[in-house]
């Protein structure tokens, strides 16, 4: 069982059936906790474990090897990105010593 937070301000309201609101109720009695608990851990549990997997990019073996291989042996810089180059360093050039 967590501790339980003697700061919390915020309330959260839901609307259940009565099926749902049965299962979670026999899920919180089965872990010792009420209700409240329950659903506010199992929401924050969700919620992390989702930040998580959206902050990660997955990729294939392949995908993998293929990456590694560009950063080691990163490909001649095409016209575009040398024009973009080339204003960037007009551009910081330009503004160099205006503060």
């Amino acid at each position: 069982m967590m501790p339980r937070d003697i700061t919390r301000s915020s309330r959260f309201e839901a609307r259940l059936s009565p099926d749902v609101l049965a299962v979670i109720k026999r899920a919180a009695e089965l872990q010792g906790r009420s209700v409240s608990d329950f659903v506010v851990a199992a929401a924050q549990e969700i919620a992390q474990r989702t930040i998580e997997e959206t902050s990660v990019i997955r990729l294939s073996i392949e995908d993998q090897r293929r990456f590694v291989d560009l950063l080691i042996n990163p490909p001649e810089p095409n016209p575009a990105l040398q024009r973009a180059a080339k204003a960037h360093a007009e551009l910081i050039k330009a503004s160099d010593g205006s503060f």
